[in-house]
């Protein structure tokens, strides 16, 4: 989910537990985790509402000053909405994960497993981790192309490796985390 930067702090403070969407099918699932900022949130509930029955506590709790502000910033081309409860859980737990430099060769044992794992169909982690250390911050179009494949399909795998922590986009592309070096030298 995507949130305005004048409402990270209200996620942050717990202000704001609401956002409403008028997704045609639902982005959010209730008990999922979705990474904002630099920020944890779960959602907590998800479920169509009619816009008829938003209430001026509703607007309150996703930010916006009022009702008809709310339904306004919704655009009014839908009489349903989907309403997502959430709660923040704390930072972005990828953070702390790929700052590691400190880790047990079991942990790096396991990570190496789920690499393996992510290769069986056809060898990629090791390659594309050679590929970000040797060109960070170079786009990942250029990347894709350098390892034969196609950018969204290379996009998707580089999000795997970020999840696990190896990975950090930067503003444009990607770089190696401090994990992501610990790991390929595990490799190599």
């Amino acid at each position: 989910m995507l949130f305005t930067a004048d409402a990270w702090p209200g996620i942050a403070d717990g202000s704001i537990t609401l956002t409403l969407r008028t997704w045609t099918r639902p982005q959010a699932r209730t008990g999922g985790h979705y990474r904002i900022a630099g920020m944890l949130i779960e959602a907590t509930d998800v479920g169509q509402v009619d816009v008829a029955t938003i209430s001026e506590a509703d607007a309150a709790r996703t930010g916006a000053a009022s009702v008809d502000e709310l339904r306004e910033r919704l655009g009014g081309n839908s009489a349903r909405v989907w309403r997502v409860e959430f709660r923040y859980v704390g930072p972005d737990d990828r953070i702390a994960r790929r700052a590691a430099h400190d880790v047990s060769d079991e942990a790096l044992d396991a990570i190496v497993a789920r690499l393996q794992r992510f290769d069986r169909g056809a060898a990629w982690t090791r390659s594309s981790l050679q590929l970000i250390e040797r060109y960070p911050g170079v786009v990942s179009t250029v990347l894709a192309r350098h390892i034969g494949k196609e950018r969204q399909a290379f996009k998707n795998d580089i999000r795997k490796l970020k999840e696990l922590g190896l990975t950090e986009s930067l503003d444009i592309g990607y770089r190696l985390s401090p994990l992501g070096e610990l790991v390929l030298r595990r490799l190599s």
